[in-house]
């Protein structure tokens, strides 16, 4: 059957003839609007695009992806479950957008650790899973590497929320500028120890190496599956150190050694991008009283939230 004049044709035999990744000019014939309508769209993070030296890309999958979601209203529009790596911020703006939408629809959020967060994913027990896996500045390839491990990557995309600051979380008044990080490796400093599969922990090994320190030194007496967990119990008194972000300090009054910065992505089937509620999550994270929030909480960037860094096919 041929497709109406008033709709995209996306017939086998048209989409033969188009490229993976749509230009401006492509997709604005395909979708039968003008190249302004096109950057509009783009503006208000609609269109699932990519930006390559300048010039905005757009994965031919997703779009039609999208115009489906767009056509129907969504699929299963009323629920979205997150796995995957804990963060403070997430967890404001996921609560604030199920304030919003109350009874009409369900968010949830369990933060599971990294890879038992894509594990749920890849048995569709979860739509999406919150990653972090190392430097921000190496994301772009450890991160595609870590969920290519699973058979379903395939039909997955990765979608960039914001950069963030990684390292200890240390008992108030413990850590001095003359202190160095060796010496937090001794048998009197108490450690909280995180799950394997935590990205947090991924981060502190590599610290390890890189500082060539011996990680038998420590003092290991509670473990933690969350980082908010983690800083909990250093703030009761059960610890004094543990890996985490500058954020998780800052919401239970410790302090923080500084490490470096990550990135902090979503990885989710491709459809879910087009959610009515995954939407809703990141018009929330980019709104005003969410980035007042990144402000307080500290060591958050939010330049990238909403980028398309990987759609399963690379």
């Amino acid at each position: 059957m041929n497709a109406s004049p008033e709709q995209p044709d996306t017939s086998n035999d048209s989409k033969r003839a188009l490229p993976r990744y749509l230009t401006v000019r492509q997709l604005a014939d395909y979708l039968q609007v003008n190249e302004k309508k096109v950057y509009a769209l783009v503006r208000e993070g609609a269109l699932p695009a990519t930006k390559l030296t300048g010039k905005w890309l757009f994965p031919l999958d997703l779009v039609d992806q999208w115009l489906l979601e767009s056509s129907h209203g969504g699929l299963l529009t009323d629920r979205i479950v997150i796995a995957g790596s804990d963060d403070p911020l997430l967890f404001r703006a996921i609560t604030q957008v199920a304030n919003s939408v109350r009874s009409q629809a369900l968010i949830s959020y369990t933060a599971t650790g990294a890879q038992l967060g894509l594990s749920l994913l890849s048995h569709r027990r979860a739509d999406v899973c919150g990653i972090h896996w190392g430097p921000a500045d190496e994301s772009h390839n450890r991160h595609p590497a870590l969920i290519r491990q699973f058979a379903q990557s395939g039909d997955w995309a990765l979608v960039r929320l914001f950069r963030r600051e990684q390292g200890l979380l240390v008992s108030p008044g413990m850590w001095t500028a003359p202190i160095e990080i060796e010496g937090f490796f001794n048998p009197q400093v108490r450690w909280v120890e995180r799950q394997e599969g935590a990205g947090s922990q991924r981060f502190l090994r590599e610290m390890i190496a890189q500082h060539d320190l011996d990680p038998a030194k420590r003092r290991i007496t509670c473990h933690a599956s969350t980082e908010r967990e983690a800083a909990a119990l250093i703030a009761m008194g059960q610890a004094e150190v543990a890996p985490g972000v500058r954020a998780a300090a800052t919401e239970f009054g410790l302090d923080f050694v500084s490490i470096g910065w990550e990135a902090f992505d979503f990885a989710l089937y491709r459809g879910i991008f087009f959610r009515n509620l995954f939407q809703q999550l990141l018009d929330c994270l980019r709104g005003s009283d969410c980035r007042r929030q990144a402000s307080m909480l500290g060591g958050y960037d939010l330049d990238e939230l909403g980028t398309l860094v990987w759609t399963g096919n690379d």
